[in-house]
């Protein structure tokens, strides 16, 4: 059984819906959403005794006001964000239960670019394909939880991965599409400071620096399967890191796919930060 337990009463900017996304489902042009920080969701439902697969909410910059309706708990992961209850500052390392009627407010991001707000029971929102992922919370309204999981949670607090993100360094393995590419390309990539463009969001993330070209005679490259993480070079010869809403598909040549591990490391990365790239090993 579900009911409302947090009210919106304030949103400053894009609040998502996100849980571990629905993967294993390109063939039929479904792609798997989620989470854009994995790691950052999974802690803060591991902090409230969640299930892995309960939906949180996703807050870019921060600039979130909720007041909730009954007694509930929640955490609150990700970037660094000041966090008030009742008007007084509280630490982000732990659980942050709320009476009935309290209000939190969630400020704006000091460093890092997505903050994670999970609540004991999870978001429940109508389901599609086996996600709630990518629902987006457009404005005010009252959020349904879900029942409280018979556990409790076993830690008080965690430690919270410091956001230093403005540069970072993403782990690659090159390939699978180097024979398009200039000679030298490579080097290049691995070589160039980059700067993550304004226009990121979580389809790509989107950088400026020097030009990678691709080779004269290679002619059209016929679309195949991309995956999250691939860094892909369009015609204007400045690299795309696809994000967790990417297309399933694409024309244009994979330089290098991100190691794994960094995945999450580059959701946070905020316009303007720098990166660059190093090989994985």
């Amino acid at each position: 059984m579900t009911a409302p337990g947090l009210l919106a009463e304030a949103v400053s900017g894009q609040v998502l819906v996100q849980d571990r996304g629905r993967p294993g489902l390109a063939h039929l042009g479904v792609g798997a959403a989620g989470a854009a920080d994995r790691s950052a969701l999974r802690l803060a439902n591991r902090l409230l005794a969640n299930p892995d697969a309960a939906a949180g909410l996703e807050v870019l910059f921060g600039g979130l006001a909720l007041r909730a309706l009954r007694d509930v708990v929640l955490a609150v992961t990700g970037a660094d964000v000041p966090i008030l209850v009742r008007g007084r500052a509280v630490a982000r390392a732990g659980p942050v239960p709320l009476a009935a009627g309290d209000t939190i407010d969630i400020g704006q991001a000091r460093s890092g670019l997505r903050c994670y707000v999970a609540v004991r029971g999870g978001i429940v929102v109508p389901g599609v394909l086996g996600s709630r992922s990518y629902d987006t919370l457009a404005g005010l309204g009252a959020l349904p939880i879900g029942p409280a999981p018979a556990s409790f949670p076993v830690l008080d607090a965690a430690p919270m991965p410091v956001n230093a993100t403005s540069s970072v360094v993403a782990r690659i393995r090159l390939g699978p599409r180097l024979e398009w590419f200039d000679e030298g390309a490579a080097g290049l990539l691995m070589a160039g400071q980059w700067q993550v463009g304004t226009d990121s969001d979580r389809v790509g993330i989107r950088l400026t620096g020097p030009t990678i070209a691709w080779r004269a005679d290679r002619g059209e490259l016929p679309s195949e399967g991309m995956v999250r993480g691939a860094v892909q070079v369009p015609p204007n010869g400045l690299p795309v890191i696809l994000g967790p809403d990417h297309p399933v598909t694409g024309g244009y040549p994979v330089i290098a796919v991100v190691a794994d591990a960094d995945i999450d490391l580059l959701s946070q990365v905020r316009p303007g930060d720098s990166m660059r790239f190093a090989l994985f090993r």
